[in-house]
């Protein structure tokens, strides 16, 4: 019992040397962040898996039932009966974000500076959950990479720092998430440029969970000036 008692001082101790309050260069940054990338513009999404790869349109000018579209599935031109099926799945769903937001997540309390390397600050975070059905948050950290020159975040890094169980006869051995942001310039503002996942685990002892994909962002194009 003692021993229990005086490990979780430390450990409180320790995180709070660890923490510091978080810079205002940070929090303006944070305020600013979009986890999907500046809206209105349109782009090509490309998501590709071990076993399938997919390539979407998104374009904002259009309808919002028709802003999606099936531009190619694993390698080729998707058939009549895949295009039919994709609009379905649309229909019966609407398209969130693209990119995990995790900026609404932090525990600001818990800031983390980890150092200066490249001009990028990396700051990092606990979370708070999701949801009340969220039982990942407390076993992630979220890493923030503000870019100091031009003040934006151009990297979220979300990791498993042990392993989990989010739900009955499931086990995450490890999870990471990397969100990648192009940097802005005269032309074009921050945008979202890659996603790679990575998770390993198992269902039911003998189920394999291990994914690895990746989602790429290109061919974007400015927002139609409306007359």
């Amino acid at each position: 019992m003692l021993r229990s008692l005086l490990l979780s001082t430390c450990l409180l101790i320790a995180s709070s040397l660890r923490a510091a309050p978080m810079p205002p260069e940070l929090e303006k940054a944070l305020a600013a962040f979009q986890a999907e990338g500046t809206h209105d513009w349109g782009f090509t999404q490309s998501t590709r898996s071990a076993d399938h790869s997919l390539v979407e349109r998104f374009d904002p000018s259009k309808p919002r039932f028709a802003q999606w579209s099936l531009v190619q599935k694993d390698n080729r031109a998707p058939t009549d009966q895949e295009t039919k099926e994709y609009k379905d799945m649309l229909d019966r769903r609407t398209r969130g974000p693209t990119a995990p937001n995790v900026k609404n997540q932090i525990r600001p309390d818990t800031c983390e500076p980890l150092g200066i390397e490249n001009d990028r600050a990396r700051y990092r975070f606990l979370l708070n959950p999701g949801g009340e059905d969220d039982k990942s948050a407390e076993h992630m950290v979220v890493t923030f990479f503000l870019h100091q020159p031009t003040g934006t975040i151009d990297r979220v890094e979300l990791a498993s720092i042990r392993p989990f169980s989010p739900m009955f006869a499931v086990k995450i051995h490890e999870a990471r998430t990397v969100i990648l942001y192009t940097l802005p310039d005269d032309t074009r503002p921050t945008l979202l440029q890659e996603i790679t996942v990575r998770v390993r685990g198992r269902a039911m002892f003998f189920k394999s969970l291990d994914r690895d994909m990746t989602v790429t962002y290109s061919d974007y194009t400015p927002p139609v000036k409306k007359p």
